[in-house]
């Protein structure tokens, strides 16, 4: 990939996953707390086209997947198919139901991505887990930049004792193991919290901590910004320092906010789904990315159950957007720098 391409592509892509986040209610065949207990841990459902008879059908179908045997193992019920429905509702059809994307008629169920140990589906509880784990990362970042850049900003460009005093605490808190210091503040905090509540403090926490590196970042660009002839001259026409501040300073510092903010999302959306598999951030039934990957603490769901893993996948293909997206940015932002 060209490296005028990877700029766009990197964006399209997490533009795409954010917005299959805030649509999960639309494209989730079901609600992600809606328990199936006849069906735990199923396999994906196998969408097909050609019938036990060998007839080919235009619109794909899929077979009830039921329970045989003592191991507790699925196969087929292939004595009849049941069509994939698009913009099927709630309720068997009732008006005031919910429309999805796709789904199938009862008795019949669709898990494109199998189901966990209470018979959920672990696609719906993967859409909607994004807008925990993606959003909270994403507000994490915008409360870490915002503080980082008003401190940053306030230091590099009056100095003198309130610069020292702000960059002797950012220093105090780059020297203090980021992760551990993210779980002493979740600690002392209650425990047992509504999903909404966990949810803001998740993001208070996570973005309230690592306000130091962007800080000391947006100081050192503030430093030489205030010195350049162009401000110097504006102060002596006897501009104010919120002017020169937002006119001359402050737009130098965007460039580097947007690579920061590609680069903090994953750490922040890695320290949510870790606080969240602890059992200290959202907690069941309510889904995030963390408590998903919970599961997999149990040695027999790790080594049976292949797509528990799918939540992990999920963050690796994040992770790797965001950091295609920042270092496009790094490249774009070179030449100028230089």
């Amino acid at each position: 990939m060209s490296r005028r391409a990877a700029l766009p592509t990197a964006l399209a892509a997490l533009v795409a996953m954010h917005l299959a986040a805030l649509g999960a209610g639309f494209l989730a065949p079901y609600d992600p707390t809606e328990q199936n207990r006849s069906v735990p841990y199923a396999p994906p459902t196998r969408l097909r086209f050609v019938d036990a008879e060998g007839r080919f059908h235009l619109r794909p179908f899929v077979y009830r997947l039921v329970r045989s045997g003592a191991g507790g193992a699925y196969e087929e019920d292939r004595r009849q198919g049941h069509p994939v429905v698009f913009l099927a509702r709630d309720g068997a059809g009732a008006p005031g139901g919910r429309v999805h994307l796709f789904g199938v008629d009862e008795p019949a169920r669709i898990f494109l991505l199998g189901t966990d140990a209470f018979g959920r589906d672990q696609l719906s509880r993967l859409l909607h887990g994004a807008q925990i784990s993606l959003f909270a990362g994403l507000l994490a970042t915008v409360l870490s930049l915002g503080v980082g850049w008003l401190l940053g900003t306030l230091a590099g460009y009056y100095g003198g004792w309130l610069d020292s005093v702000l960059m002797r605490s950012a220093e105090l808190f780059l020297a203090l193991p980021w992760l551990y210091l993210l779980f002493a503040m979740r600690a002392v905090l209650p425990l047992h919290l509504s999903p909404g509540q966990a949810f803001l403090l998740l993001v208070l926490v996570i973005g309230l901590v690592d306000w130091a590196r962007p800080a000391r970042l947006v100081r050192g660009v503030v430093l030489s910004a205030r010195e350049r002839s162009y401000v110097l001259a504006a102060r002596g026409f006897g501009a104010s320092d919120l002017y020169l501040i937002r006119r001359h300073i402050a737009p130098q510092t965007f460039g580097l906010l947007l690579t920061q903010a590609a680069l903090l999302a994953p750490q922040y959306i890695l320290a949510e789904v870790t606080l969240s598999y602890l059992g200290l951030g959202v907690s069941e039934p309510v889904p995030s990315w963390g408590n998903m990957l919970a599961s997999l603490q149990h040695y027999h769901v790790l080594a049976s159950y292949w797509w528990m893993w799918v939540p992990g996948l999920a963050l690796v293909a994040v992770f790797l957007a965001y950091y295609a997206l920042s270092e496009a940015l790094h490249l774009r932002a070179g030449p100028t720098s230089s």
